[in-house]
């Protein structure tokens, strides 16, 4: 599915013959409270485990092979978004998930017996299973997947086109700036380049991040024990949904390695962290491009932004920083999730943490988002990025920390003098170092000149 979709089912979708039952119309009956229902990606998760879980028990000799075949397209069509319009459940619902995994049972049962077999939602498609065992993997899952699929290859995307920024600006020397004042020169190339980093490093913690949410408590059944779970299920369950999926899943060890999945939910903090961390890399580079490109007479206007669209209903010609507006936003809204996540992941209480459906609504909205504005950033903003060449070198050739270059030769506190001096009467720098000291204009030149001093370890 594309990173682009909301990834949610329509709660006013109309449907004709309801595939769900008794427990999920009850649980429609109950929660009517946003009106959005939980992301479709949990669904589609749920189904996949299911399926994996049928034949497993198949296998181990719980369920009869004419059930297992009869769940199996049934779950595949599910995952497949095929029945979206039958999850309706809302996000604030039962805070075990449990309304959605009865949700996914009953119409798992209802396609299934389309097959001209009798299949019960609890005892055939949930066989070996609990909600809680099961909803949180369907969530690591869900996360694991889109963080790799969806957002992992656009935030790779947009630090290569800050890369190739780079490349183009590689010998644009620009003032550097530290607290919002002038500061010594530094090349706009590396800058952009720094942006890359930033962002690539990122993704690392997103690669980390699908790692950590690879330990599923499947097995664990109610309380993490594995009762009324046969030995084997969880191990051959993981297994080959870690075939299918190509993701580092295995499951958690024994009894206290489920409990703490089942009550802790350190991995899904641990993954909002990670999705924090790439808000924090594009608020950077959104700020710094939106600062650069400000103007353009009377601000930085050392970059020059794509045009867009009309910046003002009313100021003609005007042209607006859109995209780094948006992914500010973008960014607002993740540190919001992830204080939603690390509250409820905080939560747990015992056996269970209670708070399993606003955790998978909070992070996959972030990954959805994210994926969105970085893809954006990099097609919109950072291709058509522009360097006005002229204005670079003027603010480079203009900042008074240039006379840091002095300090070697006449030492800091005459270096400094020549500053104060020359901003005080508005003087060229050079003029003011010919006055006050013994240096040649050989050598005023040469230690003044911006270039040189943004790549000082360059031969």
């Amino acid at each position: 599915m594309s990173s682009t979709s909301r990834h949610v089912a329509s709660p006013g979708s109309h449907v004709d013959t309801p595939l769900w039952g008794t427990q999920t119309s009850l649980a429609i009956e109950n929660f009517p409270i946003s009106g959005r229902p939980l992301d479709v990606r949990v669904v589609h998760a749920l189904a996949m485990i299911k399926r994996h879980a049928a034949a497993t028990n198949v296998e181990l000799g719980v369920l009869d092979g004419a059930l297992g075949d009869a769940i199996a397209p049934a779950a595949r069509a599910i995952e497949a978004g095929e029945h979206d319009e039958h999850f309706p459940i809302d996000v604030y619902q039962t805070g075990s998930g449990t309304s959605t995994n009865m949700n996914v049972n009953e119409v798992i049962a209802s396609l299934a017996g389309q097959h001209d077999v009798s299949v019960h939602p609890n005892d055939d498609v949930n066989a070996s299973q609990s909600s809680n065992d099961t909803v949180p993997s369907a969530i690591r899952l869900a996360v694991a997947l889109a963080m790799r699929d969806e957002l992992a290859p656009t935030l790779m995307a947009l630090a290569d086109e800050l890369r190739r920024a780079g490349d183009r600006f590689a010998d644009v020397v620009k003032a550097g700036r530290t607290h919002l004042m002038d500061a010594t020169p530094v090349m706009l190339g590396d800058e952009c380049a720094s942006w890359a980093i930033m962002i690539e490093q990122a993704g690392g913690d997103i690669d980390h991040a699908v790692d950590v949410l690879g330990e599923l408590p499947l097995g664990g059944t109610a309380v993490g024990t594995g009762i009324n779970c046969p030995p084997g299920f969880a191990e051959g369950v993981v297994a080959s949904l870690a075939g299918e999926t190509d993701l580092p899943l295995r499951a958690a060890a024994g009894t206290p390695g489920r409990m703490s999945h089942q009550g802790g939910q350190g991995a899904l903090a641990t993954a909002s962290g990670a999705l924090r961390g790439v808000a924090v890399a594009i608020t950077k580079v959104a700020n710094d491009v939106r600062l650069l490109s400000s103007g353009p007479a009377t601000g930085l206007g050392e970059l020059r932004l794509p045009s867009l669209q009309a910046g003002s209903s009313i100021m003609p010609g005007k042209v607006n920083p859109v995209m780094c507006e948006a992914a500010n936003q973008v960014a607002a809204r993740v540190f919001g999730n992830d204080v939603v996540v690390g509250y409820a992941a905080s939560q747990g209480i015992l056996e269970l943490n209670t708070y399993l459906p606003v955790m998978a609504d909070a992070l996959l909205e972030s990954v959805t988002l994210l994926a969105n504005v970085s893809r954006l950033m990099g097609d919109k903003m950072v291709a058509g990025l522009e360097a006005d060449v002229e204005q670079c070198r003027r603010h480079a050739d203009r900042t008074p920390s240039l006379t840091t270059a002095l300090n070697p030769l006449i030492g800091y506190d005459a270096a400094a003098a020549i500053t104060k001096q020359a901003i005080a009467e508005g003087r060229p720098l050079s003029e003011v170092a010919a006055e006050q000291t013994d240096l040649t204009d050989e050598q005023i030149s040469a230690a003044l000149d911006p270039a040189p001093m943004a790549r000082p370890h360059d031969t």
